[in-house]
């Protein structure tokens, strides 16, 4: 990229972290301290506010850049997780917004134990809520290192990692400072730049099509160079019996997944009621449905514009699609509109991971300190002494922010919507059982509980470390080690219904009784509301 590329974007990028860390400021003057408000917010947002911070939240690098640089380069099957991202809402608008919301106080666990020992439940769903809040923070580390990458022209990997390390900072800046309500605020504002950003994108991808939609389709097809099968299922899943199986597995996992994400059940307590947050989910899928309809647009568009060759030239995984599309719509390199679409466009996919990076984080935090530190303090540190909740969080996200980078450094060459799909996969494994068997299924036990977040969790991280995405291919983690011996690339097929299998087995052998007083009055609660925080 040219010096005007770089010093722009850098102006853009270094504006949105001035406006944000303002934000987070203001908002550190003006909090009381207590776990309401640095986790929730204090309960004080409105369902559009929070439609749009949940929109912000779940937008993340993974949509805007991995889905379009999958559908630039295999079309049709790319189109997966556009699909898969949007229809999960509809399992969480049905079975969960409503009921998380009158159950629950902070994170996941809180449902879960509103009905069986504390302390056994805590410390699994808090386990699980951290591991996939962890691979779900790689993915945006992985993106903004491409996006820093093609800024500065792909060849500098110092840059890179000194990007990661960036982002890990000002994530644990937001989350520790500001909390619940300076992440909100962050996330409406980069939800409403993403959107601006994606509409004037496409309207410029369409413009250069005269309006043809299957102008568009044809030009992508040709310049893919696969022709008419780049319009066709089959390009990335349709080769043999395990990539079928990945597609099916994959698909189940973006579906599921949705419901089982801490970031996301943890946008539902920042609301005063059920109902609000039912709306917020409304408002919600309005805006992701708009932005995943783009998605397509701009990934046939970057095929079609700058061309699938270009992209994977770039970015092997197509990570930078979106970015090279916008310079060419702009007028091309050494162009002053090319330099400007350019910028734009990475300042609001830097600005799109900063805030789904804080979302993340504040979840994760917040199960560590409310679910495991909580539930493993002495007995003498409840009554006052050691280390508060919010303190616990604070520290919390330093720790998980330096895991983060780890990570983000090791798998920088993988594509963020793949990694996307495998935090999916594990919270559909590992929370999705657990949550649905605690709010539908009288006799579920405690050891229901513990065995269905294990049987999900444990398998879906092992069939991940044993599959091809951590060794044995050229795109793998470790591609100079093969001890892969699971064929599929995303376990969501074998570890989804193991973690209901579990759950079951756990719940049918248990010799304790399920506490049917307990079990209707959270049915009370989870219904009607009634003694909801």
């Amino acid at each position: 990229m040219s010096g005007d590329h770089q010093a722009l974007a850098l102006l853009l990028f270094s504006a949105f972290v001035a406006v944000t860390l303002g934000i987070t400021t203001w908002v550190s003057r003006h909090r009381h301290g207590s776990a309401e408000e640095f986790y929730a917010g204090g309960r004080l947002f409105s369902p559009m506010e929070n439609g749009f911070a949940i929109a912000g939240d779940y937008m993340s690098a993974a949509s805007f850049l991995g889905i379009s640089g999958l559908i630039a380069l295999f079309g049709y099957d790319g189109m997966l997780y556009s699909v898969g991202f949007l229809v999960a809402w509809l399992v969480v608008l049905f079975l969960v917004a409503e009921l998380v919301r009158n159950c629950g106080r902070f994170t996941l666990a809180d449902v879960v134990a509103s009905r069986m020992k504390e302390r056994r439940v805590r410390i699994a769903s808090g386990t699980s809520s951290v591991t996939v809040s962890v691979l779900y923070l790689v993915a945006q580390m992985v993106g903004a290192g491409s996006l820093v990458a093609l800024l500065l022209g792909g060849t500098s990997e110092a840059a890179r990692s000194w990007t990661v390390v960036g982002v890990g900072a000002l994530m644990v800046i937001y989350v520790s400072m500001g909390g619940m309500r300076a992440t909100t605020w962050i996330q409406i504002v980069k939800a409403v730049l993403l959107m601006a950003g994606a509409i004037a994108m496409t309207v410029l991808v369409l413009m250069r099509f005269g309006g043809d939609i299957g102008q568009l389709l044809n030009s992508a097809a040709e310049r893919s160079g696969r022709g008419r099968e780049f319009l066709s299922p089959g390009l990335r899943y349709g080769g043999d019996w395990t990539a079928r199986l990945d597609f099916i597995s994959l698909g189940l996992a973006l579906v599921l997944g949705t419901a089982g994400l801490p970031h996301i059940l943890s946008r539902f307590y920042t609301v005063p009621t059920a109902r609000a947050a039912r709306h917020s989910v409304v408002w919600a899928i309005g805006l992701i449905g708009s932005f995943y309809l783009m998605t397509i647009v701009l990934g046939f568009g970057a095929a079609a514009v700058v061309g699938a060759d270009e992209v994977r030239a770039s970015s092997a995984a197509g990570n930078t699609a979106v970015p090279l599309l916008a310079l060419d719509l702009g007028g091309g390199a050494g162009s002053t509109g090319g330099t400007v679409l350019f910028a734009v466009v990475a300042a609001v996919a830097f600005a799109t991971i900063l805030a789904v990076v804080a979302g993340i984080t504040l979840a994760s935090s917040a199960s560590v300190a409310h679910d495991l530190y909580a539930t493993l303090r002495r007995p003498a540190d409840r009554e006052g002494g050691g280390y508060s909740e919010v303190a616990v969080a604070r520290i919390a996200a330093v720790g998980i922010g330096a895991v983060a980078i780890g990570l983000g450094l090791l798998a920088r060459d993988l594509n963020v919507a793949f990694l996307v799909g495998l935090a999916f996969a594990v919270a559909a494994s590992a929370n999705l059982p657990v949550l649905l068997y605690s709010l539908f299924w009288r006799k579920f036990t405690t050891r229901g509980a513990v065995w269905s977040v294990y049987g999900g969790l444990i398998p879906s991280v092992l069939l991940v470390v044993l599959s091809p995405v951590v060794s044995g291919s050229p795109q793998a983690l470790f591609p100079g080690m093969d001890f892969h011996v699971f064929p599929l690339e995303n376990p969501g097929l074998v570890s989804i219904p193991l973690g209901f299998l579990a759950g079951w087995i756990g719940t049918v052998t248990s010799s304790e009784p399920p506490d049917l007083a307990r079990q209707a009055e959270t049915e009370v609660r989870a219904l009607t509301g009634a003694g909801a925080v």
